[in-house]
């Protein structure tokens, strides 16, 4: 198990290490000067050179993304001052490290992340269990006809409508806000409750007809007629061998979308005014903020990468042939 972990741990190194070079070097490559992007279009060649030498940005373009690199691992010294490690570099919009403003909106992420894949999870899987086990029933075409409503609706259409009807017109819940969880819990949970639902709203289409499908041909297996030839309870032969076999599928799933959301939400975060590291993204494009976009999109890949090795485990203890691969 510690073997499979540290191969995919390598490969998970290798590839965020390829990635940041990849983004550094086409960033890098572009026409404008970073410089320029740095201090606007009014900025002469004096303070163009002066805005050059205290970035680094003066030296030859691997010198920079060896700098870049060793910031990540032990800090960097800036002329505009010292970047403590995981250095990220400068925002160029208001000379804040890149770091401390991830940091600072990562909470934000983290919990539209978490809550609304606990949302999804627990109405979708439980829909799809449903239609799998009245299977060609009205029950089950009306639950999918409603995964397939779901599946074409927009989070900024959805959003919209929930906003006007469920706050503004109604008063049911509190107007969307992030209130830190150790601050206030209820606050939290009230703030964050109407972008969990809308936001959930897609993935429960899509982790309903999944487990459904799964679900389906799992009970149509072998070994779970043989169980049930047994005279196992019809319960025991649907959860304990049907279910645990339609789970790997469902797993990758969990972890492609978990990793897409810890990476940022935009459209949610956008939908619902949330500060969040989606809405960051959109920012540091807006306004040519390379230094910023370079760490938020390092940071998304990584999170990404993780939630895929987090997978890779979770394959390893469902099924124990995965430790061979």
């Amino acid at each position: 198990m510690l073997r499979f972990l540290w191969r995919r741990t390598l490969g998970a190194l290798v590839i965020v290490l390829a990635i940041s070079a990849i983004t550094f070097f086409l960033f890098f490559a572009l026409p404008t000067e970073p410089a320029q992007l740095a201090c606007g279009k009014n900025c002469g060649p004096e303070a163009l050179a002066i805005i050059d030498e205290n970035l680094g940005l003066d030296e030859p373009v691997p010198v920079q993304y060896w700098h870049y690199l060793v910031g990540i691992v032990a800090g960097r010294d800036f002329d505009i001052g010292h970047c403590d490690a995981p250095c990220l570099g400068y925002s160029f919009r208001n000379n804040q490290p890149v770091w401390e403003t991830i940091l600072d909106r990562y909470p934000t992420t983290l919990s539209l992340a978490f809550g609304g894949a606990v949302v999804f999870l627990l109405v979708g899987v439980s829909i799809g269990m449903l239609a799998a086990a009245r299977r060609g029933t009205v029950v089950d075409k009306l639950l999918s006809s409603l995964s397939l409503i779901g599946n074409s609706l927009q989070v900024y259409f959805v959003g919209t409508i929930a906003l006007w009807l469920l706050v503004d017109s109604w008063d049911l819940i509190d107007r969307p806000a992030y209130v830190p969880i150790t601050e206030d819990p209820a606050g939290w949970f009230g703030g964050m409750l109407l972008p969990w639902l809308v936001l959930s709203i897609i993935f429960i289409a899509n982790y309903s007809r999944m487990t459904r499908s799964q679900m389906i041909e799992q009970l149509d297996e072998d070994h779970v007629r043989t169980a049930r030839a047994k005279g196992l309870p019809a319960r025991t032969v649907f959860f304990r061998y049907a279910w645990r076999g339609a789970m790997a599928p469902i797993v990758t799933l969990v972890g492609i979308d978990l990793g897409s959301l810890f990476g940022g939400a935009m459209v949610t975060e956008f939908t619902f005014t949330l500060h969040g590291l989606g809405r960051l993204a959109v920012e540091s494009v807006t306004e040519k903020d390379l230094p910023m976009l370079m760490g938020v999109m390092l940071f998304s890949c990584t999170a990404i990468v993780i939630a895929n090795i987090i997978v890779d485990a979770l394959y390893a203890v469902i099924d124990p042939r995965v430790r061979l691969a």
